[in-house]
């Protein structure tokens, strides 16, 4: 009985760190940028994000869910090379660059690009 207690608690420990959200910051010249990946580790997509901004000289602050992009792989179908985050809110695009570049555009208009530098 205590073996089965034992192994459903460690089991049940596993499927938790598995499912535990990633997190990181993007710190940039006028923003703060925390990204959290909402999907269990080691997923290559993820359509679950949060993108919770705030704006340096304002301290106003804005909250959004989108997904992860990726370059498709040779078949054009499975994805590949992590690209970076996206997010829209209306018009607005936010997308977040593996390299650490914010980009706000809205419609095929850019009205921000800031270099940032990432932290876990």
């Amino acid at each position: 009985m205590r073996l089965i207690i034992g192994v459903l608690a460690t089991t049940t420990l596993l499927l938790a760190a598995t499912k535990e959200a990633w997190a990181e910051t993007l710190r940039t010249k006028s923003f703060i940028v925390k990204i959290t990946r909402n999907c269990p580790e080691g997923n290559v997509v993820c359509n679950n994000v949060t993108y919770i901004g705030k704006n340096l000289k304002t301290g106003q602050s804005i909250r959004l869910i989108g997904k992860t992009l990726n370059s498709p792989c040779r078949d054009g179908v499975t994805p590949c090379r992590f690209l970076g985050y996206q997010f829209q809110n209306g018009d607005y695009r936010y997308f977040v660059e593996e390299n650490g570049r914010l980009q706000v555009s809205q419609g095929k208009k850019l009205l921000l690009q800031e270099q940032g530098t990432w932290s876990r």
